[in-house]
Formats: C-alpha cells, sequence, structure tokens
C-alpha cells in the first residue's frame, strides 16, 4: 500500500538522485540498504523528531496497523496488508486501539425510553 503523496516524493528522490540499480543504495551502491541503516535512520529520525520512547521499525508497523484499526478498516484487511497467515497475530494490534473502543456505544444506549404511562 503506497500513498499517493509519498510516491510523488520518491519520484522526486528518484529525479534528483538518479540512483543506479536500488532505489535506496547502501554503502557500496551495488547493494541495498542493510537493516542495521535501515534501523539507524529510523533511530536518528526519532531522535530529531523528539521522540524520547524506545522507536523501531517494528513500532512503525504496529502504529499503521493501530492506525488502520482507528479508522475501522476491517482487521481481515489488516491481516492481508500486513501478510499474516493467521488472524490471532493481527488481532494483537487490536489491544492498542483505545480510540476505537472509547468509540463503541453500549447497545443499551440504543433503546428508546418509553414515557411512564
Amino acid at each position: 500500500m503506497l500513498s499517493g503523496h509519498l510516491l510523488e516524493l520518491l519520484r522526486a528522490y528518484w529525479k534528483a538522485a538518479r540512483p543506479q540499480g536500488w532505489l535506496f543504495p547502501g554503502q557500496n551502491s551495488v547493494n541495498p540498504l542493510t537493516t542495521r541503516q535501515l534501523n539507524r535512520a529510523c533511530h536518528a529520525a526519532a531522535q530529531l523528531a523528539g521522540i524520547d520512547k524506545r522507536v523501531s521499525l517494528h513500532t512503525l508497523r504496529h502504529s499503521f496497523a493501530t492506525h488502520l484499526l482507528e479508522q475501522k478498516v476491517d482487521i481481515r484487511v489488516i491481516q492481508v496488508l500486513l501478510g499474516h497467515k493467521k488472524l490471532d497475530t493481527t488481532a494483537l494490534y487490536s489491544q492498542v486501539a483505545t480510540k476505537t473502543i472509547r468509540e463503541v456505544t453500549s447497545p443499551l444506549e440504543q433503546l428508546v425510553m418509553m414515557p411512564p404511562a
């Protein structure tokens, strides 16, 4: 899933950098960015953003799933997007979607109170 805005940014980057081979080359341009380099970039971005909490690439994945849940995207769709085989794995993300939980109204709220006769 690639947002249109991100696609525009990536195209602008490609036009400016004209990377040969990999879109994001590693230290040696023949190889892609390594997991270690990506983790360092993630930590550096968090530090620049003033985020004091522990951040990892998995945090981004977790945030992505949580935001989708808060937008009321069906959990089975999120399961496919994350590549999970079991729904139980995806359901772990629902534990942190507190905004969604707060928005649920009790069925009792739907009852119409009849005035006493």
